[in-house]
């Protein structure tokens, strides 16, 4: 893999560290931001710090106001799907309140995508996802954190796509953000727990039968237990702020 260049090192570490300071509350909203201070503070270029200030603008994070400086907007004004910034708030202290934002939309799309995908998926796509289910249980009973973690996304993923509903399958990011943040932050269960692998095992066995019903009610099952797990696994990891 290619070294990248020193600019691009720097835009996204000061983007990085100014997306995590926001998304977390460390720099609150209206605050203003001066292009000068950030050249001191971040040891950066101009360039480098107003392209920074331009990709936050483009998130709905920062406006800029002519002789004023860069203002940090309300979190109701940011772009909340943007992956870019669930990953900030899952790095900062907001990080329990952003998974279970993620949790409480997953709880509502997925077992109407599993419903779907039991009238929608192809056989062959049915099969594969019986066949995913299989490979996050061996994951899970071997010790194979990210196989367990890859297979995790990848199930999510397709009961998303084969529900045939383009919107539903664009949110298969944001349910990867979430499971990559419950494990990268250890907000989960120390060993997968059985019950769970057995639900994906039933919407996949569900979905190859065409058992609508079922794959919706084992998928409500799954991310209900996502959700309940929330409060045992609060303390386990400590706060992360930006040094900004």
């Amino acid at each position: 893999m290619d070294t990248p260049p020193a600019a691009s090192r720097l835009h996204a570490r000061v983007l990085d560290e100014l997306g995590v300071a926001i998304c977390g509350g460390t720099i609150p909203p209206g605050t203003v931001l001066y292009v000068d201070e950030l050249v001191e503070r971040c040891a950066v270029s101009r360039s480098v710090v107003r392209e920074v200030l331009r990709v936050l603008a483009s998130m709905g994070l920062v406006e800029a106001r002519r002789r004023v400086g860069t203002r940090i907007r309300p979190a109701a004004d940011w772009n909340v799907f943007d992956p870019q910034v669930i990953r900030w708030r899952l790095a900062s202290d907001q990080r329990l309140a952003q998974l279970r934002s993620l949790t409480e939309l997953r709880t509502a799309v997925e077992p109407q995508a599993a419903l779907l995908a039991a009238h929608r998926a192809s056989s062959a796509d049915a099969a594969d996802l019986v066949a995913l289910a299989a490979k996050l249980w061996a994951a899970a009973e071997s010790g194979d954190e990210a196989g367990f973690l890859a297979a995790d996304i990848e199930f999510h993923r397709r009961v998303l796509l084969h529900s045939g509903n383009e919107m539903f399958a664009g949110l298969h990011e944001l349910v990867a953000e979430s499971l990559t943040g419950r494990h990268h932050y250890h907000l989960m269960p120390q060993h997968p727990d059985r019950r769970a692998l057995t639900l994906h095992a039933d919407v996949a066995q569900a979905i190859q039968r065409r058992d609508a019903d079922r794959a919706r009610d084992a998928m409500t099952a799954l991310t209900r237990q996502i959700h309940d797990e929330l409060p045992e696994v609060e303390g386990r990891a400590p706060s992360q702020r930006s040094a900004l």
